[in-house]
Parts: C-alpha cells; sequence; structure tokens
C-alpha cells in the first residue's frame, strides 16, 4: 500500500457544501486507532449533516394501468330453459328419438356463432357462419340424425361439411366415433376454437374434400351431409357399412331430403324424405 497522505474517505458535507471553507477531517498520517475513530465521527457528522439538508418529497409510485382484458362473451337468451325450449319445439315438428332429443339439449347452439347472433340462437332457422356457408336449423339438424340413427346404436359416423361444428358435437352425442371433414380451410379453424372448450374425445375434425370421404376409416354405419348436391357420390356410398344408412339433401333449387341403404356390396336403396334447403356440395378444397 502507498504511504501518501490519504484524504478519504470525505464527509458528505465536503462535497455538497463547497460554500463553507471545513478543516480536513483527517489528519495527514492516520493510524488503525484514529482511522476508526474518524470513521466513526465521518458517518456521524455526514448522517446529522444529511438530515439538516431538505428531503426531496417522496410521491407515491404511480400504479401502472390495469391490464385491459376482453370481458367474457355474455349472450342473451341462452338459458338452459331457452335450450330445453327449442328441444320441445323439435319434439313438436316430429323427432321423437330420445337419445338425439337429449343430444341436442346438451349441446350449447350459442358457442357456435357470432356473439351477434347468439341471441338467435335456439330460434328454428339456418343462420349464417361466414364464407356464404350456414349452420343448419336444430330440426332439420335432428331430423336428419333421428333418420341416420333409426334408433340403432352407431359406431362410426362420418360428417361431410363440419361448417362451424355445431352438427358435428351432436352427432358425437349419439355415436361412439365421428369424424367430419370440412374443405373450407377457415371453417375448419373456426370449428377446432369452437369444439375445443367442450373437450369432445370421440369426435375428428379433417380438412379435405368432403366428396371422397375418408376411406381410411371407412366403414361407416352412418353418413350425413351438410351440403346439397345433384347426387350423392359414388365413393360415399362406398365407404357405407351393409346396413349403414346415409342422408343427404340432394337438388338444386329444389332440394329434398335422401335416404340411402346399403343393403349389399353393391346394391343400396333409396328413399325421398320432406323438403329442405342447404347450401351446395362442392369438390376440392378451399
Amino acid at each position: 500500500m502507498s504511504d501518501k497522505p490519504r484524504s478519504f474517505p470525505l464527509p458528505l458535507s465536503s462535497v455538497t457544501d463547497k460554500a463553507q471553507k471545513k478543516q480536513p477531517v483527517f489528519s495527514p498520517v492516520a493510524t488503525p486507532q484514529t482511522a476508526t475513530r474518524n470513521a466513526a465521527h465521518n458517518a456521524a457528522h455526514g448522517a446529522a449533516q444529511k438530515a439538516r439538508q431538505p428531503q426531496p418529497a417522496v410521491l407515491p409510485a404511480r400504479a401502472a394501468p390495469p391490464e385491459r382484458v376482453a370481458p367474457p362473451r355474455q349472450y342473451a337468451l341462452v338459458s338452459d330453459g331457452v335450450r330445453r325450449a327449442m328441444v320441445t319445439r323439435v319434439a313438436k315438428q316430429g323427432v321423437h328419438d330420445p337419445v338425439v332429443l337429449a343430444a341436442l339439449d346438451t349441446v350449447p347452439r350459442h358457442m357456435f356463432m357470432d356473439e351477434g347472433l347468439a341471441a338467435q340462437a335456439y330460434i328454428d332457422a339456418s343462420l349464417p357462419i361466414g364464407h356464404q356457408q350456414t349452420i343448419s336449423q336444430p330440426y332439420i339438424v335432428a331430423r336428419m340424425i333421428e333418420v341416420m340413427r333409426n334408433g340403432a346404436q352407431l359406431t362410426r359416423v362420418l360428417e361431410i361439411g363440419t361448417g362451424c361444428g355445431y352438427q358435428a358435437a351432436v352427432l358425437a352425442c349419439v355415436a361412439q366415433e365421428v369424424y367430419s371433414i370440412e374443405r373450407i380451410k377457415p371453417l375448419h379453424e373456426l370449428a377446432k376454437a369452437n369444439l375445443r372448450p367442450l373437450r369432445v374425445p370421440n369426435l375428428r375434425l379433417h380438412y379435405g374434400d368432403g366428396m371422397l370421404g375418408l376411406p381410411q376409416v371407412a366403414p361407416f354405419d352412418g353418413i350425413i351431409l351438410a351440403a346439397a348436391g345433384l347426387q350423392v357420390p359414388q365413393a360415399l356410398l362406398e365407404q357405407l357399412a351393409i346396413g349403414g344408412r346415409l342422408v343427404a339433401p340432394i337438388g338444386d333449387r329444389t332440394q329434398h331430403l335422401e335416404l340411402m341403404t346399403r343393403v349389399g356390396k353393391t346394391e343400396w336403396t333409396r328413399q325421398t324424405l320432406e323438403g329442405c334447403h342447404f347450401v351446395p356440395l362442392r369438390p376440392g378444397t378451399v
């Protein structure tokens, strides 16, 4: 260490109060005893000097603005009672299968449409879901599933046209396995988002050409088409199990529901049901 005279540490006043001339606190040469004594004196003197100086006002910390959290989606007229009233109305229209009616009562239809239309979720009408597509009216959903089910236990079902995912969710209540195909990518993503909170374990969504079906998981006990073509694609008929039933809207401007039942390896029966109105069935993906 150097033997040169040390002048540090200095009291706080020697730095802050330059107007007053004071004698140095430390003597030119400091012994260990004097260094200890001088350090204690310096600390006390500095603390006293600091206490005499005006302290800046301490303002309370400004609270950070609260994080903006999107309010939960509020739906009008979506109580359980309103949904039960819808089921009662569908039953009066001619759907009598208790399993189908229970499924209709279980699935919250309002969660599958835009918030602005949620108040109309339980009226018996089809409603727009974007991309020139619609969610089918509750009666027609129940009617098609009832005809396809025909009171039987369904193991594997295929839906063509997932849309917003509502009918797929209802199907998942009446069949052990449900596969659904959507050709419009944004609707496929919408259906996934709508179904995610419901955690439906027996439902698989696919993005692809519905007219081709899913031969890799065929045969199916039942197939439902949620879009109308001039005829049922042969690929779908061939993916029916023997005894399986396919329900589809057929026609252009005038449409009707049609039931196709596979009764043999190369034989199907056809039955015309009631009038309906669906968006057109198209090939490919977009």
